[in-house]
């Protein structure tokens, strides 16, 4: 896969304890590249509002709205099928900017979705966690309303069935 399309650098050092709204967009220069990127038809809107609080030295709060619209091919019709996507995403972001070479072996039991995400520089893209939730919200098999696949009638009969033979060799003994 490509590079990201969308970059946005914050310094998470310059946050304060009241935290910071940040609008993050793909403008319209960007859409092209990032409909590519994504592997759909077109991307007509994607923004986004993060909020971001220091929760302590070390460690910070990333919430963030998304909002996108796509257009990509039906796989029944190849119609053009627009979805709207809506995601809301919540991270904790923890510094660690040395992070030792002989780590013991990280185990997480199912219980453990928050696990706190480790960065290594204050320096943070806000935009990297808003894209892999956009590809996790395009469906993988966009459907138009109301298409269903038909198999191809072609008038000659099915071929045998592989085990109905199977079955006559052992009539036979």
């Amino acid at each position: 896969m490509k590079d990201n399309p969308l970059q946005r650098d914050f310094n998470l050092n310059d946050l304060t304890q009241a935290g910071s709204d940040i609008a993050v967009a793909a403008t319209p220069e960007q859409l092209p590249a990032l409909a590519e990127w994504a592997g759909v038809s077109k991307v007509t809107r994607w923004d986004a509002v993060v909020r971001l609080k220091r929760l302590a030295t070390n460690r910070f709060s990333y919430a963030a709205d998304l909002v996108a619209e796509v257009v990509q091919p039906c796989v029944v019709t190849l119609d053009p099928v627009k979805s709207h996507l809506k995601r809301h995403i919540e991270r904790e972001l923890h510094l660690a900017p040395k992070v030792p070479d002989e780590v013991g072996e990280l185990t997480l039991s199912a219980g453990d979705d928050d696990v706190p995400e480790i960065i290594s520089s204050l320096h943070y893209d806000l935009a990297g966690p808003l894209l892999e939730e956009f590809l996790l919200a395009i469906d993988p098999y966009p459907r138009k309303r109301g298409a269903a696949f038909a198999p191809p009638s072609s008038g000659e009969t099915p071929p045998e069935n592989p085990f109905a033979i199977l079955k006559t060799l052992k009539d036979r003994e």
